[in-house]
């Protein structure tokens, strides 16, 4: 729980800070390349990424032309049939990502555990059109059950000439700031995927639009999202609605660009949801029909290279006005912190990589606390077929046995992986 005297201070630093880089941005990061891009192209792994999933400049920049390379297109790679509207890839690309672990994690009900495979995914990517592409995957298996969609959008690049992009579908609200699934660690970032008491908001995946915009002589850039606000959620069977309320959730991302190697940014997100009927929160609270909760997401983030080492910080400060939708209200203040290191000793070509990671979320909402420490070794077996090694000390985190939920403190996590795309 944070003292009121330190979220007003927290408050009037991010003021500050936001107010100074409402000049301009960098682009968020695009969905990563895959395998099905180097087989058409004829290109290594390393073009894109470094370590794979993790992507390089000019990864981003072949996501962001809408998955091709302008100068290598060619007519014979499409299928037009005589007409100009028409432009069919002639193979289609897929690919595969195999993700496996064995963890041993300490004060858990089960402490070894062989999760083999965590994830087994399917995924696609490429041109629909001119300036025009599309990417999805589609989760196979993940923790043993059918996750289906994640990832999924149609993404119209440089509309009318101009630096403007849309993407249409179904993406991560945090893909602007760090994108979760190019991390290289097992530990995610909890930041992104927390929900406070019984909200349903959080930074992971929503549906709706994201929109770009680049100053390239200024380097400064604009990414501004509206979404349902309510995740990755079915349709309801009365409705027949994605959305569970009438609300909408918006939310932007500017970052100045400061010479090559450094990026000073801010974000901002707010969102309102009501509390319909039949939705528990922690601890299995139930909120009162009809109440709303008003979210608001605001932090800075720093990032920046130099020479083999790459870091990224990122603060946020997140208000809910009734997070466990009771009445009276019970507003709410969660806020944390991602620091991120990762050291490459020899750049795209070098075959050993290591991670530094620091997660911390503290929340005025029971069993929402969390705070990990995690350094990972990375070896590349091949370019698309690496093993990692990982150790987390978990000083905050939440353990649940059915309904019930257990504070731990002070455990260890190991983890041995076995990450492969192809």
């Amino acid at each position: 729980m944070q003292p009121e005297g330190m979220n007003m201070h927290r408050l009037i630093l991010l003021s500050l800070l936001c107010g100074v880089v409402l000049v301009g941005s960098l682009l968020p990061d695009e969905a990563g390349a895959i395998p099905a891009f180097a087989r058409r192209y004829k290109i290594s792994c390393t073009v894109c990424h470094e370590p794979f999933p993790r992507l390089k400049p000019y990864g981003e920049e072949f996501a962001g032309n809408g998955f091709v390379i302008p100068e290598d297109e060619k007519k014979r790679d499409y299928v037009t049939g005589g007409d100009d509207l028409l432009w069919l890839n002639r193979t289609f690309p897929i690919a595969v990502r195999f993700d496996a672990y064995g963890v041993y994690e300490s004060k858990r009900t089960v402490e070894q555990d062989l999760q083999i495979p965590w994830g087994l995914k399917l995924l696609s990517g490429g041109a629909l059109y001119k300036n025009i592409g599309y990417y999805f995957y589609f989760y196979m298996s993940e923790r043993g059950s059918v996750a289906g969609i994640e990832d999924a959008y149609i993404h119209f690049n440089d509309i009318g000439g101009s630096a403007l992009d849309i993407m249409v579908g179904q993406f991560q609200t945090s893909d602007p700031l760090l994108k979760r699934e190019l991390r290289l660690t097992f530990e995610d970032y909890k930041l992104y995927t927390t929900r406070v008491g019984t909200s349903r908001i959080n930074l992971a995946y929503d549906r709706g639009l994201m929109f770009t915009y680049g100053i390239a002589s200024t380097r400064t850039d604009l990414a501004a999202f509206v979404v349902n606000g309510n995740g990755r959620v079915a349709a309801s069977e009365d409705t027949r609605k994605f959305d569970q309320d009438n609300n909408k959730s918006v939310g932007c991302r500017l970052l100045q660009g400061i010479g090559d190697a450094v990026g000073i940014g801010a974000f901002v997100y707010y969102g309102e949801e009501t509390f319909l009927s039949g939705e528990l929160g922690i601890g299995g609270i139930e909120g009162v029909p009809g109440t709303e909760n008003r979210v608001t997401y605001i932090g800075p983030d720093l990032n920046f290279g130099w020479g083999p080492l790459a870091f990224s910080g990122q603060y946020l400060l997140r208000e809910d006005t009734n997070p466990l939708f009771q009445d009276p209200a019970t507003q709410a203040d969660t806020d944390g912190w991602i620091f991120e290191l990762i050291y490459a000793p020899a750049g795209d070509r070098q075959r050993h990589y290591f991670t530094l990671l620091y997660n911390l979320v503290d929340s005025d909402v029971s069993y929402n606390d969390f705070e990990t420490l995690t350094f990972a070794a990375t070896y590349l077996l091949a370019r698309n077929l690496r093993l990692s090694l990982e150790y987390s000390r978990i000083f905050t985190d939440t353990a649940f046995d059915g309904e019930e939920a257990t504070e731990v403190k002070g455990a260890d996590r190991v983890v041995l992986g076995l990450v492969s795309a192809f």
